[in-house]
């Protein structure tokens, strides 16, 4: 009986073995189908990732050097005052501007550019560009306005050919909203077009305009664009004309019914007519703003006068890239002329001009050393009685630059 006892003992015994291996097996098997799963979930991905469809990158440019300053003021019957500045860069003409890119997919673009001038740390765009179609694209962010070809094409350390900006080409700027752009042929021409749609400017009490920010100042907004055309085949001329018109008064304000007119026009030729390559670029722009009745300042009643301004440059520069000196066909001479007339009778009101002249030695295409003399005469037609300013300024500049992208 005892025999008998042991058998069953061991029967139940090898029952019991069985039992646990067929579950172990089970959940070893579910285990590794699950891993499995989790290899195909990430082989899928991995395979949606096809090359060229994301891709992060980063770009951007520096500038900096040195400006030496000569500034002589003479108000009316008073000798001239003479000030004198030199340093290693100043906000106009210091610059750290890393540019971040991510191509999210063939059709999408997301661009971020941060900005430090040595005093404050900004951001010059953030945007996301959709391309819809060949010849459209859509964006939306904080983007540089389409006006004329200073402010978008020209205004970079390594691409301008001078040191410093021409005077009264600061508006309108960069802004929040909406744009189009694109190009398409014209027979043997082409034509292209950039228009948004965004927030818009800002009139100050002193009859001057400003960005409105993020938050819009009324509810009307700024309507843009730029049209051009380039007439030959090779593209070698360009040639532009801009528009916008934008609600500028604060909500509620006196200023309610204020609006800005902006008109330009631009054009742009570059062309090697061996040994030289020729670069000629301008443009014009008036800024009209409609008839508003000011505060008075320092006690005086308040004032009106006609809010129109304008500015234009126009510059060309010189290239021998034919010559067979290999110092020589990396220099280039440029010469540019700038004029800016702001209101008379405004506190802020004058009549200016600059001559700038430059020799830049380029290390490479997008590499450039700048030494820049620039001569500058401004004449004042400010209000005296509102607190204005009378007086000539003369400003005479030097500036030894470094320029690179990266």
């Amino acid at each position: 009986m005892k025999r008998f006892h042991n058998l069953i003992y061991a029967v139940l015994g090898l029952c019991g073995l069985l039992v646990t291996a067929s579950s172990a097996r089970a959940q070893q098997t579910a285990a590794d189908s699950s891993v499995l799963d989790r290899l195909t979930t990430l082989e899928q991905q991995v395979a949606d990732q096809k090359p060229g469809e994301s891709h992060f990158m980063v770009a951007g440019l520096t500038t900096f050097g040195f400006v030496s300053n000569k500034t002589t003021f003479t108000a009316p019957g008073a000798a001239g005052q003479i000030m004198r500045t030199n340093s290693f860069g100043d906000a106009d003409h210091y610059e750290l501007s890393p540019m971040l890119l991510w191509r999210h997919s063939n059709n999408l673009l997301v661009e971020f550019e941060p900005s430090f001038d040595g005093s404050s740390l900004g951001v010059n765009w953030a945007n996301v560009t959709y391309f819809a179609a060949p010849g459209l694209q859509i964006r939306g962010g904080y983007f540089v306005v389409p006006f004329g070809i200073y402010n978008k094409r020209l205004a970079a350390g390594w691409i301008d050919k001078l040191a410093g900006d021409p005077n009264g080409f600061d508006l309108p700027g960069t802004d929040f909203g909406i744009g189009l752009s694109g190009g398409l042929p014209l027979g043997d021409m082409k034509w292209s077009y950039d228009v948004s749609l965004t927030n818009g400017l800002q009139l100050l009490p002193d009859g001057e305009l400003q960005n409105a920010g993020i938050v819009d100042n009324n509810k009307g907004k700024m309507i843009s664009g730029r049209f051009s055309l380039l007439p030959f085949s090779n593209s070698c001329l360009e040639i532009g004309v801009s528009a916008l018109h934008s609600n500028a008064g604060d909500a509620g304000s006196s200023f309610t019914t204020a609006n800005v007119n902006m008109y330009g026009a631009d054009i742009n030729f570059v062309k090697s007519l061996d040994p030289i390559l020729v670069n000629i670029k301008g443009q014009y722009n008036r800024i009209e703003v409609s008839r508003q009745t000011y505060p008075g300042q320092n006690d005086a009643p308040d004032y009106s006068f006609s809010n129109v301004s304008s500015a234009a440059f126009a510059q060309i520069s010189l290239r021998p890239t034919g010559a067979d000196d290999k110092f020589l066909k990396n220099i280039e001479v440029a010469y540019r002329y700038s004029s800016y007339n702001t209101p008379a009778n405004s506190t802020w009101g004058a009549n200016s001009h600059q001559n700038d002249f430059g020799v830049d030695y380029w290390l490479n295409w997008r590499t450039v050393l700048k030494c820049t003399y620039s001569l500058s005469h401004a004449v004042s037609t400010a209000n005296a009685d509102q607190g204005g300013t009378l007086g000539i300024t003369n400003v005479n500049a030097l500036y030894l630059q470094f320029s690179v992208e990266f």
